[in-house]
C-alpha cells in the first residue's frame, strides 16, 4: 500500500516529471501542492503506524513530554529594565506565555510570574497559530517594544509594536506585515526597517535588500530610504549600537553569507567602513567598535591576526581617517572567541578553550592597556551569557555539562563573583556516567576531537548502542550541554538514550567553529569532503576503541547536519546501523533555487558553475543514491512550514530511497519552521519517533 501510493503520486505528477528531466520527484517541491501533501500525509501515517506499534514508543513519548513540560526546567532569562523576562511552554501553555518577574522574585523557590503575552490566548482570539519569535525593546525605555510573531513557526514574521507597561499591543503603532525582515529602535518614535517593500525589494535569497528609516504615524511606503543593496546580496539591515560614549548607527549589506559591507551613518550620510568583508562587528564600547577577525588583516603596516578581537575608533576605519585600533585578545591554537558582550564599563569575552567555556572581563587601563581577569565559573562545561545590563555591567550566565543540569549564575559588577541563583532539577542520574574526550585522526592527518558520554562500567566489546550527533558547518560550535543536545533539550537525551543503555557522542568536526575561523574555513566549498572524512574517522575510532561497532552505531544531524549524515551515509553506508536526518539539505544541485538556499553559496559553492558542481556532485546525497547499495535505515523529519531549508529536500530523498527499495521512515510536521516543532508536545512526539527508530535498529 505504502509503495503503491508513492507510485500513484508519481503518475499523477507526470507533468512535473517531464519538466524535471532526470528528477522524477520535482513535484514534491510543491510545498502546499495537494498531491505532495497527500504523499506527506500517507508517509506520516505509515511512519506512525510502524513506530508507534513498538513497545518502546509510549514510554519514550511520555518521558519526553514529562521532561519538556516539567516545571523544574531552568527558565531562560532576558533582562529588560527592572524586569526579568522569560518565554515558557508547558502542558497548560502549549504555544507559550511570555512572562516576567523581578530579580528578587526569580531567586525565590517559587517565583511569582506576571503574564506579559499569552500566545495561546492570542492565537485563539485571532484565529492564528502564532509562534512567538521574541520581543525587542528600546534601550533605557523598555516600555517601547517590538514583538515578532510567526504563523506556523517559519522565519517570516509579523512585527507589532507592544507596550510593556500596559502589556498591550499599541493601537495604530508600528506594524510590519508578514515577511522575512528586521526592525531596530532608534528612538521612541523612529525605527530602522528592512522588509518586503514590494516587487524587486528582496534579494535572490529571499531577504530584504532595502533598509529605511521609519517615523511613527507615517505610512510604511513613505519611510526614508537609507540603503539599497544588490539583488544578489544576501540581506540588508540598519541598526543602532548603544554605548556610553556615543551611539553608532550602522548599515550592513551581507554580500555573501560570510562577507559583509558596512557603513556608518553620520549626519544622514553613509560613511564606508574599511573593514575586511569577513570581519564581524560585535558591538560598541564607549563610542568605539568591537570587531572580530576571521582572517589576517593588514592595516597601516600592522598585521592583525585571524581570530583576534579589536577595539577601533570609527574614524580609523574611514578612508584617510585617523584613530586608534587596539588588540583586545589574540587567541591561541586551542582557544577561540565564542561571543563578545559590552557594557558601559567593561567588555566580556566568552571563549572556548579546547571546547570548554570560559568568560574573561576586560576593562580599560592606563596608557591604552586593557586589564584582563577570569570570571570564576565551574570548569569542563558550556558557558553562555544569557542577559546583561548595559549600565551596571551585571550579567546572567548559564553553565551546563553533559551530566550536570543547567544552572543560572548572576554576576554583579560590585565584586564579579558569580552566584548560583537557580538550577534545573536532574532529569537523569548523571553520577552514573563519565565524559571522555578523544581525538580521531582524519584522512589528511588532522586530529579531530569528540566527546563520549558513557556509563562508568561500560563494556568495551563493541556492543554498545551509540549515537553520534554532529553539525560541521557555518562556524557553529557544538559544546557540552546537558545530556548531549546542542538543541538544549533539557535532559531528554539522558532519559531517552543514556538511561536506556546507550552511549552518546558529540563530534567536533571541521566546518564548525570549535577551534576558530580556520577550523570552519578548512571545510568550505571544494574542501567540504573534509568534514565528512572527519566524521567517518570518528566512527572508525569508536570501532578501534571497541566502544561500538557499525551495526550498533546510529548517526544524527539536522539542517547542515542533515546534509552531513546524508552525505556520509551515501559515501560510507557500511559504517552505520541507523540514521536520523532532520530538516536536511539533500539535493545540492537545486539547493540554491529553494527558499534561502542562495544565501549559502559562500559555504557550499554554486552548482550552476561547472567547476563548482564538479566537487558538489561528489557528495550531494540525492544525486549519489544508488539502486544497488544497501543503506542503513533512515528516519527523516522536516516541517511543511520550514521557510529556510525547503521540505522538498527531505521529501525527495525519502521518495528516491523508497523507490530503490530502502527502509525509511518519514515524518513531516505541518508547522514548526526550521526547528521542526512549535510546541513541546510536537517536539516530544518527534523525539519519541526518532529514538524508537534508533532503538529498533541498534539494540
Amino acid at each position: 500500500m505504502h509503495f503503491k501510493t508513492l507510485l500513484l503520486m508519481a503518475l499523477l505528477a507526470s507533468s512535473f516529471s517531464a519538466r524535471a528531466g532526470e528528477d522524477p520527484y520535482l513535484w514534491l517541491e510543491g510545498v502546499d501542492d495537494e498531491k505532495a501533501l497527500e504523499w506527506v500525509r500517507s508517509e506520516n501515517k505509515s511512519t506512525a503506524d510502524r513506530l508507534k506499534s513498538s513497545p518502546m514508543f509510549e514510554g519514550l513519548y511520555a518521558d519526553a513530554k514529562a521532561i519538556l513540560n516539567s516545571s523544574s526546567r531552568l527558565p531562560a532569562i532576558e533582562e529588560k529594565g527592572d524586569w526579568l523576562y522569560n518565554f515558557w511552554r508547558d502542558q497548560k501553555n502549549p504555544r507559550g506565555v511570555y512572562r516576567r518577574t523581578t530579580l528578587e522574585g526569580f531567586a525565590a523557590d517559587e517565583p511569582e510570574w506576571e503574564t506579559v503575552i499569552d500566545i495561546d490566548a492570542l492565537s485563539k482570539k485571532e484565529d492564528r497559530q502564532w509562534v512567538f519569535k521574541g520581543m525587542a525593546c528600546l534601550a533605557k525605555h523598555p516600555e517601547h517594544c517590538m514583538v515578532r510573531l510567526s504563523p506556523g513557526g517559519g522565519d517570516a514574521v509579523v512585527i507589532r509594536e507592544f507596550n510593556s507597561v500596559t502589556r498591550t499591543f499599541v493601537e495604530n503603532g508600528f506594524y510590519v506585515p508578514l515577511a522575512k525582515g528586521f526592525t531596530g529602535w532608534i528612538d521612541a518614535d523612529t525605527v530602522f526597517i528592512s522588509t518586503d517593500f514590494g516587487d524587486g525589494s528582496m534579494t535572490s535569497s529571499g531577504y530584504p535588500r532595502i533598509t529605511k528609516r521609519w517615523k511613527r504615524g507615517t505610512p510604511l511606503d513613505e519611510a526614508e530610504l537609507i540603503h539599497e543593496g544588490d539583488k544578489d546580496s544576501v540581506s540588508v539591515a540598519a541598526f543602532r549600537l548603544r554605548s556610553s560614549g556615543a551611539d553608532i548607527d550602522m548599515v550592513q549589506e551581507g554580500k555573501t553569507f560570510w562577507t559583509t559591507e558596512r557603513y556608518q551613518l553620520l549626519d544622514g550620510k553613509k560613511q564606508h567602513l574599511e573593514l575586511p568583508l569577513s570581519a564581524t562587528v560585535n558591538g560598541a564600547f564607549q563610542g568605539r567598535l568591537i570587531i572580530s577577525l576571521k582572517e589576517d588583516w593588514d592595516r597601516a603596516g600592522t598585521t592583525y591576526k585571524q581570530g583576534s578581537v579589536l577595539v577601533a575608533d570609527t574614524t580609523a576605519l574611514h578612508s584617510g581617517g585617523k584613530g586608534m585600533i587596539e588588540v583586545l585578545i589574540e587567541p591561541n591554537e586551542t582557544m577561540v572567541v565564542e561571543a563578545v558582550n559590552t557594557t558601559d564599563s567593561t567588555v566580556l569575552v566568552t571563549v572556548l578553550d579546547n571546547v570548554r567555556g570560559k568568560i574573561y572581563r576586560y576593562t580599560p587601563g592606563p596608557e591604552g592597556r586593557w586589564d584582563r581577569a577570569l570570571v570564576s565559573f565551574p570548569d569542563n562545561g558550556s558557558l553562555e551569557i544569557t542577559s546583561i545590563d548595559d549600565e551596571t555591567g551585571n550579567f546572567f550566565a548559564r553553565f551546563e555539562s553533559f551530566t550536570s543540569p543547567p544552572a543560572l549564575y548572576f554576576a554583579a559588577s560590585t565584586d564579579w563573583q558569580p552566584q548560583k541563583i537557580k538550577s534545573q532539577a536532574p532529569t537523569f542520574d548523571g553520577s552514573r556516567y563519565q565524559t571522555e574526550q578523544y581525538f580521531a585522526t582524519s584522512a589528511d592527518g588532522t586530529r579531530v576531537p569528540y566527546f563520549v558520554v558513557l556509563p562508568k562500567d561500560a563494556k568495551r566489546d563493541g556492543s554498545n548502542p551509540t549515537h553520534i550527533f554532529s553539525y560541521g558547518g557555518f562556524r557553529n560550535s557544538l559544546t557540552p550541554s546537558y545530556s548531549g543536545s546542542y538543541e538544549k533539550l533539557s535532559g531528554a537525551y539522558g532519559k531517552l538514550w543514556l538511561d536506556r543503555g546507550g552511549i552518546f557522542v558529540l563530534a567536533n568536526i571541521r566546518g564548525g567553529g570549535e577551534f576558530g575561523p580556520a577550523w570552519h574555513a578548512a571545510a568550505l566549498k571544494e574542501n567540504r569532503h573534509l568534514a565528512f572524512e572527519d566524521f567517518e574517522a570518528i566512527a572508525e575510532d569508536l570501532f578501534k576503541r571497541k566502544i561500538t561497532s557499525p551495526e550498533h552505531l546510529g548517526i544524527e544531524g539536522r539542517s547542515n547536519g542533515g546534509l552531513l549524515v546524508g552525505a556520509t551515509m551515501t559515501r560510507r553506508p557500511e559504517l552505520y546501523g541507523a540514521v536520523v536526518c532532520g530538516v536536511p539539505l539533500s539535493d545540492m544541485k537545486r539547493y540554491h533555487k529553494l527558499l534561502a538556499g542562495a544565501s549559502w553559496m559562500a559555504e557550499y559553492g554554486d552548482p550552476d558553475v561547472p567547476e563548482e558542481w564538479e566537487y558538489i556532485k561528489k557528495y550531494s546525497p540525492y544525486q549519489n543514491l544508488a539502486r544497488t547499495v544497501d543503506y542503513p535505515a533512515v528516519f527523516f523529519y522536516t516541517s511543511t512550514r520550514d521557510d529556510r531549508v525547503h521540505p522538498g529536500h527531505a521529501r525527495k530523498m525519502a521518495a528516491r530511497m523508497q523507490e530503490y527499495g530502502n527502509e525509511i521512515w518519514y515524518y513531516e510536521n505541518m508547522e514548526g519552521g526550521h526547528g521542526g516543532s512549535s510546541t513541546n508536545d510536537q517536539l516530544a512526539y518527534r523525539l519519541a519517533l526518532a529514538y524508537t527508530h534508533l532503538w529498533t535498529q541498534l539494540k
